[in-house]
């Protein structure tokens, strides 16, 4: 009896973080995936892991007070893992709508099937062939090896303190807001010989209307830019591994 209440309880912990988990980590957690799909996933997954590993407490002697702290501490290990790689996961789409911004596609909504969100067109478009690459690297074997190093690190029944959590968090989403700027950082400084250039013909032609002269010229510029600038996007995918494996707290 009380191995089968220690298997339960196990099963319950390790299938709260990994649905914690999947909630909202890129790839899994995506709308356009049926839920009884990720149900599956994740009981599937669960009970492997469960099978493998013996939790460090005794369950018999668990209240049912303290298995709901522990039900509630494995989701919010489970959420954190999954914002920080959620967080390292935007830098491409936001690097993107920095450009889009200076094209001036900033007002063209599409809505994007992946998340059921509306986003601007080339946003999604950059974005979903980051993440062809993504897959075709054998990326969620990745997100599926922090899960099992997560167990290693921290087996069930166990966290680390929420210091270690909101600091793996807040250095992903500084670590985002750099990668987005360095990734679009040569498409801002070709806009800004652009405006140079702009400013110029404004002073020597007067008369000229600059507003409509520069909109096409935007326009080409970012899409011949971002064609130039595609294949650092693509490198982009080595970085995220060892983005994830600098900020996890695993």
């Amino acid at each position: 009896m009380a191995l089968l209440i220690e298997k339960l309880l196990g099963l319950v912990l390790v299938l709260t973080r990994i649905s914690a988990f999947f909630l909202v980590v890129p790839v899994f957690g995506w709308l356009s995936i049926p839920v009884r799909i990720k149900v599956a996933i994740a009981f599937i997954l669960s009970i492997f892991f469960s099978m493998a590993m013996s939790l460090p407490i005794d369950a018999v002697q668990i209240s049912g007070v303290e298995a709901i702290l522990l039900i509630s501490n494995e989701a919010i290990y489970g959420l954190a893992l999954g914002l920080i790689i959620s967080l390292v996961f935007a830098v491409v789409k936001l690097s993107v709508r920095i450009i889009e911004r200076q094209i001036g596609f900033a007002m063209a909504k599409v809505l994007d099937p992946l998340t059921g969100e509306t986003t601007q067109p080339l946003s999604s478009l950059l974005e979903m062939i980051f993440i062809i690459l993504f897959l075709n690297a054998n990326g969620h074997h990745l997100l599926l090896s922090v899960i099992s190093r997560s167990y290693e690190a921290f087996p069930a029944g166990s966290i680390p303190t929420t210091s270690i959590l909101t600091n793996g968090v807040i250095q992903a989403g500084s670590a985002m807001l750099v990668a987005s700027l360095k990734l679009a950082a040569p498409i801002l400084a070709a806009f800004l010989l652009l405006m140079v250039i702009l400013a110029v013909l404004a002073r020597i032609e007067p008369e000229m209307n600059i507003l409509f002269v520069s909109l096409p010229m935007r326009v080409g510029l970012g899409f011949l830019m971002v064609l130039i600038f595609l294949p650092f996007f693509c490198s982009y995918i080595s970085e995220f591994a060892e983005l994830m494996n600098k900020f996890l707290p695993l």
